[in-house]
């Protein structure tokens, strides 16, 4: 065999691995020295090929040298300090199977135990569902005698309403409830089969209260005022007598709350009435005590009279004063025409001048009343005024008053049911599968919680 032949049928795994052809020879391999192994020539065997002495062994010598530069690049030189040790197999431990055991007992044996109660114990209830709105029935009338003021009233409905929401959850209802349905009656029937969805005979008036709030529902929109009142009971029936007994009581209350409202409109308007008619009198007798004082019944047609008598006087005088004027320019100074031409000019201006004393003058002798006519019109201008707005409110608050009793001869709010209690043929509650779902996933989470609370105490200690 030719040794050039043998030195080529060398893999490269063998030049990685450090092996030489010599059986039984090793060489140490780079990962557990960190050096490059060197090539060791192959034993030459006897014999071989003429001329391939010299010539032959050149050409091994490279080929070797090839080698050994490749296995030098594919080497990668690890330090042996640096190497991990090959991990062993996990086993569970103590705290795994506490971990299991907690699982089990903390979310398995909870979420079995209430599959089953569900499934066995959990009695059927049935959903009775009724929705109503308080509406106001607006008169034309009064809105147009109270100019617009009746549209104050119509924006109670939204406040009877938050009324209404309130009450349905008071103790109040539930005793008018009670009263005609024995609620205790009906939902301690159940117990204590159905201990977590029923009533224990023992309840209170309080705890009755509160088990209200579970069997009663109530949606309520403050925007358009609707209201939707659902009752689950252990039978239709009952559900439906109870959403019906709802609906008359709150029915019932709005007919209280409109006959109060109708009570202190009247009250008002009466009130209202009796003060405008008291101020009405005592403006009238101050008038009628100013004119039995100063003798005149109205003091501007009074004025207007002495008016008239000045100016009666004035045309008077003028006319005297002519015939005086003529008389002296026909006839001599001793005529006894003129002399009684004069004493007629001197009478009526004396008397002129008397009359326009008796306006401001308040001596009686010159048949003045006793006081100046500014002081006495002033005086009647302000009892008049007095007069009329009395008068007017009189007249405003006997139009309120027939106004609210228009208004109270209506009911002018009412309840309007859109939905009558419904009568239910399946039950809906429980919802078995909802309380199995919830009741797995926070059972889970609480469990979750825990373990990682206790893992993050355990590695921090």
């Amino acid at each position: 065999m030719n040794l050039d032949n043998g030195a080529d049928g060398r893999t490269g795994m063998e030049a990685e691995t450090g092996k030489d052809e010599t059986p039984g020879q090793e060489t140490v391999t780079s990962r557990e020295t960190g050096k490059v192994p060197e090539a060791t020539p192959p034993a030459q065997k006897g014999g071989g090929k003429k001329g391939g002495g010299k010539g032959g062994g050149l050409k091994k010598k490279r080929r070797q040298e090839r080698l050994a530069a490749r296995a030098q690049e594919q080497v990668e030189v690890i330090d042996p300090a640096k190497v991990q040790p090959i991990a062993r197999p996990a086993r569970m431990k103590k705290r795994h199977w506490g971990l299991i055991l907690s699982f089990v007992l903390m979310v398995l044996l909870p979420f079995a135990g209430v599959v089953y109660y569900l499934g066995t114990h959990a009695t059927d209830q049935y959903l009775s569902t009724t929705g109503f709105t308080v509406r106001t029935q607006e008169s034309g009338a009064a809105n147009e005698l109270l100019g617009g003021l009746a549209q104050f009233a119509g924006g109670t409905a939204a406040s009877d309403s938050d009324i209404l929401y309130e009450f349905i959850q008071s103790q109040e209802m539930v005793e008018a409830v009670n009263a005609n349905v024995d609620l205790r009656e009906h939902y301690t029937q159940v117990w204590p089969h159905d201990w977590a969805f029923g009533l224990w005979p023992e309840a209170s008036m309080e705890d009755l209260v509160w088990y209200w709030h579970r069997i009663v529902g109530i949606a309520y929109d403050s925007g358009t005022g609707l209201t939707e009142v659902t009752v689950s009971a252990f039978d239709p029936e009952t559900a439906q007598k109870i959403t019906a007994e709802i609906v008359r009581e709150s029915q019932d209350r709005i007919n209280d709350l409109n006959a109060r409202a109708r009570e202190d409109a009247l009250g008002y308007a009466r009130a209202d009435l009796e003060e405008a008619l008291e101020r009405l009198k005592g403006a009238r007798e101050a008038l009628t005590r100013f004119r039995t004082r100063t003798r005149i019944v109205d003091p501007a047609a009074d004025m207007q009279s002495r008016m008239g008598v000045m100016g009666n006087l004035q045309q008077q005088l003028a006319a005297a004063l002519i015939e005086y004027d003529l008389l002296r320019g026909t006839t001599n100074g001793s005529d006894p025409r003129l002399t009684k031409a004069e004493q007629r000019i001197e009478v009526i201006r004396d008397r002129i001048q008397i009359e326009r004393q008796t306006f401001t003058s308040d001596n009686t002798d010159t048949g003045a009343v006793g006081e100046d006519y500014p002081t006495l019109i002033a005086e009647y201008e302000s009892l008049a005024v007095d007069a009329e707005y009395a008068e007017q409110s009189y007249r405003a608050a006997l139009t309120a008053l027939e106004a609210a009793r228009d208004d109270a001869a209506r009911q002018s709010r009412y309840l309007a049911t859109y939905i009558k209690p419904t009568l239910a043929q399946d039950s809906e509650y429980p919802q078995r599968f909802i309380l199995g779902g919830l009741s797995a996933l926070f059972l889970l989470l609480f469990w979750s919680i825990l373990s990682l609370i206790y893992y993050s105490i355990r590695d921090r200690s």
